[in-house]
């Protein structure tokens, strides 16, 4: 069945309500868990789920997303499988921009028709899940939908950051509501008494949607609109079998640099919601790095990626990057640190050292609370930076605060003895 499966992910937009970590990377080529990025959620899932076709259409500060998927995902010379990057490009039929995520994939179907399949699966490259695929586009099948939208319980509070869809006894998709801020009662939909008991009463759409190929070509070929949660699949209840896909599990969507912190620092609860150690794989670039080393240092539910060397007091309820370093006499709480791309070397450390110049990594004597620090970030030594309410949201040149937490930007230097 998975043979007759292409997947789409989408490379997303500008992201501004992420920045800074947007500033020079996508959405989906951001650090997350210390050693993962973003775009690598969705793929892992499709390949769990045994879909291995898979373009990933990039436009948006695309080369390090580009650089990321090229070094990753490599495939039998034999296989058919494929991750393939679909970059905007200006042809003779068309010498504009990719213009949202349904005009993204109407540009590329021209790379897709050579390709035999059935059925489209269409994703975000910025959200956090573990699906089986399988079990959505067995349903597609089984209920003759042409157009499937994978749906989340939520409440009432939930209700204004989504698309709203209300959803009928057959699990039809009857009507949809972008963002609804008052009002939305009548938007209740039948989740189940589990759902139902925790206040999660409303169908809220996850931006995954499955498209028969005929229905897709169809519906790109001869409407113009540009966005599929908007425009495409609200028009499509007008004239299509659109049915909702209830999941119920873990799902996030990594919008705001708040959401993006809690789901990282959520990573080092007993049992995490989005769990790590699941016997799904979540694939990545590998990397030959040598195994963390730690001394004197106490920690406290934390996750610690490969190559670092710590030194510091203590760590708590935070996730260290990839090749980071951390000085004698630190403490670290409420932090995602997202490391290093590369080593200084052990000349370049003694010349930092004799000039008083921070490292990359964190110094010595310092305290770190509530911060995400971008990769190659240089935090000297005696630094403090204890974010929370008390701090005003802006930004301040190496740094910005948003709703409390402080975003140090990838390569800034903080000098010795800053406080923030």
């Amino acid at each position: 069945m998975m043979s007759k499966v292409l997947a789409v992910i989408l490379g997303g937009g500008s992201g501004t309500r992420l920045q800074p970590l947007t500033a020079t990377r996508s959405k989906p080529a951001v650090p997350i868990a210390g050693k993962y990025r973003l775009v690598d959620i969705p793929i892992s899932n499709c390949l769990n789920s045994g879909i291995n076709r898979i373009f990933v259409l990039t436009q948006f500060n695309s080369a390090s997303l580009n650089k990321h998927i090229k070094n990753t995902y490599h495939f039998n010379v034999f296989s058919t499988a494929f991750v393939d990057i679909l970059a905007a490009e200006q042809t003779p039929n068309n010498q504009g921009w990719f213009q949202g995520t349904a005009d993204a994939v109407r540009q590329s179907l021209h790379h897709m028709s050579p390709f035999d399949f059935d059925y489209v699966l269409i994703l975000s490259g910025d959200q956090l899940y573990q699906i089986d695929f399988n079990h959505m586009i067995q349903d597609h099948i089984d209920r003759k939908a042409e157009v499937s939208v994978a749906t989340i319980p939520v409440t009432a509070k939930d209700v204004p950051g989504f698309g709203i869809m209300k959803i009928d006894a057959e699990g039809l998709i009857t009507a949809f509501i972008e963002k609804p801020k008052s009002d939305f009662e009548e938007w209740k939909s039948e989740v189940g008494p589990e759902m139902e008991s925790q206040g999660r009463v409303y169908q809220a759409s996850m931006g995954i949607y499955i498209f028969n190929r005929n229905v897709l070509y169809d519906t790109l070929t001869n409407d113009p609109h540009t966005d599929f949660g908007k425009e495409i699949i609200p028009e499509a209840l007008n004239k299509n079998r659109v049915v909702s896909y209830q999941y119920d599990g873990y799902w996030t969507d990594i919008g705001t640099i708040p959401s993006f912190f809690e789901a990282n620092i959520g990573l080092t609860d007993d049992i995490p919601e989005f769990n790590l150690f699941d016997k799904k794989t979540i694939f990545s670039r590998p990397r030959m790095l040598p195994p963390s080393k730690v001394q004197g240092t106490t920690l406290e539910r934390t996750v610690i990626a490969d190559g670092c060397i710590i030194h510091a007091s203590r760590i708590e309820r935070s996730v260290v990057g990839i090749r980071t370093r951390i000085g004698r006499g630190t403490t670290i709480e409420y932090c995602y640190i997202m490391g290093s791309d590369y080593y200084q070397s052990l000349e370049q450390l003694e010349e930092a050292k004799n000039s008083q110049t921070p490292i990359i990594g964190i110094g010595e004597r310092c305290y770190i609370k509530n911060a995400i620090l971008d990769k190659n970030c240089r935090i000297g030594n005696d630094v403090r930076i204890n974010g929370g309410a008390h701090l005003k949201d802006g930004d301040y040149g190496k740094y910005t605060v948003n709703e409390g937490i402080v975003v140090v930007k990838k390569n800034a230097c903080i000098d010795n003895g800053t406080v923030i």
